[in-house]
């Protein structure tokens, strides 16, 4: 089956600024893809070429099957699209927004059936200009589906949203997957890609440095599995004294590296029978949060490079 999003060598320059710089990826039908990176960093511009709202200095994009820019009229019938803190006519309802959209496209969705899927039903006959920042986005989300895209591109569509708000939104994204169709989202909170995401990519000044699935990104470029005990540096000392453990004390846990499974029951065996006070233990794993955090900082320290060069 071809990918729902074709991107080979992408390049986009604003005079000699290369804000895209030869970025290669695809993304499978019917799946989650994040698109992650700190502002700045390239994700804004490689959208709106997918959307076909900028024009590509360079390389190929295709979205299902076509050129964005050439053949934006008929791509804009089949895709979905909510911006970044999206905005409407003030005085309009939500009903009416709602079958002002479907007008435009000539669809038959149901206003009702659209806004319970949102949790905006409530608010059908409430003005724009009257909702919170949250019920907004929800309204966004609702018109990117009024033409039932085979993609939607969501751009950070839970920012500002209380958890609440942001489970509902999660709850669409996860439906959409189910009927087959595929999401394109943007989004600050990592562990909502992690949750979300089928395949991620990062970006950051305009190259990938990262692909994969979270957890593929996590297991490549995350640190082992810690075991965290509260207890004082003489336990600390006591793993590097009889188990050559590169444990770490610092204000009052003491951090041990696993390279095998086995290693905490050896640990919790040597402190036992040491007779050391210690409480409280737990298991640590990066986040993709983690692993964006160093990536990013790798690269702007110069000691990363990118996945795609140009």
């Amino acid at each position: 089956m071809p990918a729902a999003v074709e991107v080979d060598g992408l390049v986009k320059r604003y005079g000699s600024l290369a804000a895209v710089g030869g970025i290669r990826f695809e993304v499978a039908p019917g799946t989650v893809f994040a698109f992650l990176g700190p502002n700045g960093a390239g994700k804004t511009t490689t959208v709106e070429i997918l959307e076909g709202l900028r024009r590509a200095s360079a390389g190929t994009v295709r979205v299902l099957g076509l050129d964005p820019w050439r053949e934006g009229e008929a791509l804009h019938r089949r895709i979905g699209v909510i911006p970044q803190e999206f905005r409407f006519f003030e005085k309009i309802t939500v009903r009416e927004a709602i079958e002002y959209y479907r007008s435009l496209f000539g669809t038959a969705v149901d206003p009702g059936h659209l806004l319970a899927r949102v949790e905006l039903l409530d608010k059908a006959n409430a003005r724009f200009d009257t909702l919170s920042g949250g019920q907004k986005q929800k309204l966004g989300l609702a018109l990117s589906l009024t033409n039932e895209p085979e993609i939607c591109f969501l751009d950070e569509p839970t920012t500002g949203l209380d958890p609440h708000a942001r489970r509902a939104i999660w709850s669409v994204i996860r439906s959409l997957r189910k009927e087959g169709r595929t999401v394109f989202l943007t989004t600050h909170y990592l562990e909502e890609a992690q949750l979300l995401a089928d395949q991620v990519a990062i970006i950051h000044r305009g190259r990938i440095i990262a692909s994969g699935t979270p957890e593929e990104i996590i297991r490549t470029h995350g640190r082992p599995s810690r075991l965290r005990i509260d207890g004082p540096p003489a336990v600390a000392d006591l793993l590097r004294r009889e188990l050559g453990l590169a444990a770490r004390a610092d204000a009052g846990h003491v951090e041990i590296e696993l390279s095998d499974k086995h290693d905490a029951l050896r640990i919790l065996a040597a402190i036992d029978r040491s007779g050391l006070r210690w409480d409280r233990v737990a298991t640590e794993d990066d986040t993709l949060e983690d692993v964006f955090v160093r990536l990013v900082g790798q690269m702007d320290e110069g000691t990363l490079k990118s996945e795609a060069p140009a």
